[in-house]
């Protein structure tokens, strides 16, 4: 188990990169930050020379990978680091330099327990993508086929374990504060990031995501999902058919090629909607580089490491919420928030409603590009602060990929009106589940059910069905000792404090005679 000291140091060390690039300052200033997190953070960026302007995503690059993949969560977060922070944290690019090929050689052949040439006729040792996590090299299988060979990195499991269990303190820590701390549940989100990081660092199940979108979308035309070479496939290697395309992001070459980009940006956006709402199981890393444009028009995903998923009940309150929003029913969006339990009983309906209109009627049937997406999310961060709303963690996933699909359907189309694309997708799926033909036949296969459960349903009832709201059960949070609670040895709190004195010190002065 680390102990708290070590835990200690290491926030420093990060704290102080990030006072180098100005990344604390806003959260310094900030009226909601506890005062002993004010405290810490001057003692973090003492001695440093901040910059002007806030570099956040460089901070968070410096940093190392762990927190390349937290900061790229903290982005879909501005309720928690702010608006400028989380527009800076949007382009955090996942690019590291690349490991040797003669250490990405040894893991292939370790995890295969085989000679790489008994597994590819060629593999170029210079990769196509080196990210924080694993990098791609384009090789060719012993049966004649291009694909693409993904590698973990050397020893990256162990590298994020240890920054993850820093990160569950730190955030325990952070919500015993009470307060607005605690509404924000930072433990919950960091919890969130280490499932996500957890199912990246084993690429069998980034395969098998793969492999379940593809059977998902295989009747949505011009979308396409690589097959699995699971023959070449483990823990730490993923072979997939060679992806041919021009990216998604390269608008000129995508003009020049003959595409219309109009027509790709709603394909982009239905293609989503389709994931998320008609199935629940969605690409949650829809970033311009995952994304390619083949020849024929065809949309080609790649890198499923992160998914997301939202169960049949809650697709139906946000596809309600979606439609209400695009037709003006603030009422009845409104009545959602209370039903699915994101909003307590005891506020008003009416003035819920009432403040949703305040947000959205500026912004219906205008296009994207006369948007200020900020002001939009500052005011939506206002409401849920005012009507006690708990931050829903099943849902920062989509929030998250939401903003990249609107970014790119932007740059596509800069005059698109996300809604007015949206709006008959959503009519369409709410009428077919929730029409009176859905309905009927949805009463009768749920009767026969109970049926057939009776014996047994009478006495699992409250367990089988407890009457919660939209939010689902929420998985366990690891036990944290907090440091105010805990005494090893005598020491109590106020020693930790002391040693993070002379740990920030330590830092001082290595930092200042250029040993870090």
């Amino acid at each position: 188990m680390t102990r708290p000291t070590t835990h200690i140091f290491r926030l420093l060390r990060w704290g102080r990169t990030l006072a180098k690039h100005g990344a604390l300052r806003g959260i310094e200033r900030d009226p909601n930050t506890p005062p002993q997190v004010r405290r810490l953070l001057r003692l973090a960026r003492f001695g440093t020379f901040q910059p002007e302007v806030p570099d956040y995503a460089g901070a968070f690059q410096a940093i190392g990978p762990a927190a390349i993949k937290l900061g790229q969560t903290l982005a879909t977060r501005p309720d928690i680091v702010g608006d400028a922070a989380a527009s800076n944290l949007l382009a955090l690019q996942d690019r590291l330099p690349p490991v040797a090929f003669d250490a990405i050689r040894r893991e292939i052949e370790a995890s295969f327990g085989k000679p790489i040439d008994s597994l590819f006729a060629s593999i170029e040792e210079e990769p196509v993508g080196a990210a924080s996590i694993a990098q791609v090299h384009r090789a060719v299988t012993t049966e004649g086929q291009t694909v693409a060979v993904k590698v973990l990195r050397p020893g990256i499991r162990e590298k994020f374990g240890a920054d993850i269990q820093t990160y569950e303190w730190a955030a325990a820590h952070l919500e015993a504060l009470g307060g607005e701390p605690a509404r924000l549940r930072p433990r919950q989100t960091i919890a969130n990031f280490k499932r996500w990081t957890l199912r990246e660092l084993d690429l069998r199940r980034e395969a098998a995501s793969s492999s379940e979108l593809a059977e998902m979308m295989q009747a949505t035309e011009n979308y396409r999902v690589p097959g699995i070479d699971w023959d070449r496939t483990n823990g730490r290697v993923m072979t997939i058919d060679w992806i041919d395309g021009i990216k998604i992001s390269e608008t000129e070459a995508l003009r020049a090629a003959g595409h219309d980009l109009g027509a790709l940006a709603e394909h982009l956006v239905l293609t989503f909607l389709r994931q998320a709402i008609g199935h629940g199981f969605f690409h949650a890393d829809m970033h311009q580089g995952n994304l390619f444009v083949q020849a024929d028009g065809t949309l080609a995903a790649i890198d499923f490491g992160i998914m997301g998923r939202i169960d049949r009940r809650a697709r139906l309150w946000l596809a309600e919420i979606l439609y209400g929003l695009t037709t003006g029913n603030y009422r009845r969006v409104a009545e959602i928030h209370f039903e699915a339990q994101y909003v307590p009983s005891y506020h008003s309906v009416d003035e819920f409603a009432t403040a949703l209109r305040a947000v959205g009627e500026p912004t219906r049937g205008r296009p994207v590009s006369e948007l200020s997406v900020g002001q939009m999310l500052d005011s939506l961060f206002a409401i849920t602060r005012e009507f006690d709303m708990q931050t829903q963690p099943h849902l920062l996933l989509l929030q998250k990929t939401m903003v990249m699909v609107e970014g790119l359907a932007t740059q596509l189309n800069p005059a698109i009106n996300m809604w007015d694309v949206a709006a008959p997708y959503v009519r369409e799926w709410i009428r077919d589940e929730l029409g009176p033909e859905a309905a009927i036949a949805d009463r009768l296969r749920k009767d026969a059910q109970t049926l057939l459960r009776l014996p047994d349903l009478v006495r699992r009832i409250e367990d089988k069905f407890p009457a919660k709201g939209g939010a689902p059960e929420l998985a366990p949070l690891p036990e944290i000792e907090l440091v105010w609670d805990k005494r090893q040895g005598g020491r109590s709190w106020p020693g930790y404090l002391a040693a993070a004195l002379a740990g920030g010190g330590v830092l001082w002065v290595a930092q200042t005679l250029g040993w870090l």
